[in-house]
């Protein structure tokens, strides 16, 4: 393997030194050096205030605020102009922090990094534990439903998470709440705020205690103690119909469940209708699998709806079940990347296609196949699904014999798998 080259000399090489502090302070000798060296020092308030005394008479200041776009054109600028150029940060820049937006816009080979211990080991330092097998996520500048998914589908038995002013703990552990994480014991949660500075604060209680709390934005939320067995559930789907409380055989049945679920292709993050839901079977298998979906169930009678939230909450998943008939209950609703059409007519599939985000999957099942050559002339691909169960003797010896369920047509796209030539 070849080492990576050093830049080249000249305004193309100049270096831009990105210092990570912690209380104010670099970290060694030569991040010290990054900054009485530079002609431009670039920082919040806060750090060039801090640092004020290692910079050298004259240096120009940039605060950091604002848009980013003029901050990285001034940065660009002063070192293609041949200038020393220093970029202050908080803890470890190249952790969830600005060396990957000053690696994208300036390129790799033109940084020089400094870090200082990052805020997610400080913070499992200050409990006296141990984070190589913790997992991290952070809310900065992305959605939170996609941080509280990440969460959900961790199977590790501690999480940080870098919560952010949009997102501050409070707001972060309400959503977890929200999407079913358990509360957990006291002392399950900590909020580490302001950590290394003279202000540092450590607040340790449980995920409800957090949520009705206020705390610095700019902290870490630390879960520890989290049960393997429920957030790593066992790769299963197509559950028993007995998993499921249904009434009048309400319920896609596991096998035709089994292979809806397949042609969805579930992603690990979007959203997926679950339309004219029935018992809900579906949209919790979704949820199941990957928790990270926000999973919206439609279902027009009030008994199936209530029916719907009392399965999601023996499975240990929450989603809205929308009281309402389709397609006009789907208006409050964000676009789908997924859909499963378990009820309706074909105008609640035109509905949904004609909502459905780039790349989504459509899956119907139909009892009529009237209904499913229509469906499948818009969605591409039909298959017939015909399931014999085997059920034991009771008289005249052992032995089994088959009992035929009703076939079920299932239809999926848009787009087609096999072309008839």
């Amino acid at each position: 393997m070849t080492p990576a080259a050093a830049p080249p000399a000249g305004d193309g090489g100049v270096r831009v030194a990105v210092v990570g502090l912690h209380g104010g302070h670099a970290f060694g000798p030569d991040a010290v050096q990054a900054i009485a060296g530079a002609g431009v020092v670039v920082g919040s308030s806060r750090q060039l205030r801090s640092t004020a005394s290692l910079r050298a008479p004259g240096a120009d200041t940039v605060v950091l605020e604002g848009p980013m776009d003029a901050v990285l054109t001034r940065v660009r600028e002063s070192a293609d102009a041949g200038r020393r150029v220093c970029v202050l940060a908080s803890g470890d820049p190249g952790f969830f922090g600005i060396v990957r937006v000053l690696a994208a816009a300036l390129g790799s080979g033109r940084l020089r990094v400094h870090p200082a211990p990052s805020s997610v080991s400080l913070a499992f330092a200050r409990l006296g534990l141990s984070w190589d097998d913790a997992a991290v996520v952070s809310v900065h500048g992305r959605p939170l439903a996609d941080a509280v998914g990440a969460v959900r589908s961790s199977a590790q038995r501690s999480v940080a998470l870098l919560t952010s002013p949009d997102n501050p703990p409070q707001v972060v552990a309400a959503a977890l709440l929200a999407a079913g994480e358990p509360p957990g014991p006291e002392g399950s949660a900590v909020v580490a705020s302001r950590l290394a500075e003279e202000d540092e604060a450590l607040t340790v209680a449980d995920l409800e205690t957090i949520a009705q709390g206020t705390f610095d934005p700019m902290s870490v939320l630390v879960l520890t103690g989290r049960s393997r067995n429920r957030t790593a559930r066992s790769l299963a789907w197509g559950l028993p119909e007995a998993e499921f409380d249904h009434a009048a055989g309400m319920i896609t049945k596991a096998e035709v469940r089994a292979v809806a679920l397949g042609k969805l292709e579930l992603p690990a993050h979007g959203v997926l209708w679950d339309i004219g839901a029935g018992s809900g079977s579906v949209g919790i298998e979704c949820a199941r699998l990957r928790p990270g979906l926000e999973v919206f169930a439609v279902e027009r009678d009030a008994a199936r709806a209530q029916r719907i939230r009392s399965n999601a909450a023996r499975h240990a998943v929450r989603f809205p079940v929308i009281e309402g008939e389709a397609p006009d209950a789907l208006d409050g609703l964000p676009d789908p990347d997924r859909v499963f059409v378990g009820g309706g007519g074909i105008a609640v599939l035109d509905a949904a296609l004609g909502r459905l985000r780039p790349a989504g999957v459509v899956v119907g099942t139909y009892a009529v196949i009237d209904r499913a050559v229509a469906a499948a002339s818009r969605l591409g691909n039909l298959v017939e699904l015909a399931v014999s169960r085997g059920v034991m003797m009771t008289t005249g010896g052992p032995g089994v014999r088959l009992r035929a369920e009703n076939p079920v047509f299932i239809c999926w796209g848009p787009h087609a798998d096999e072309v008839e030539t």
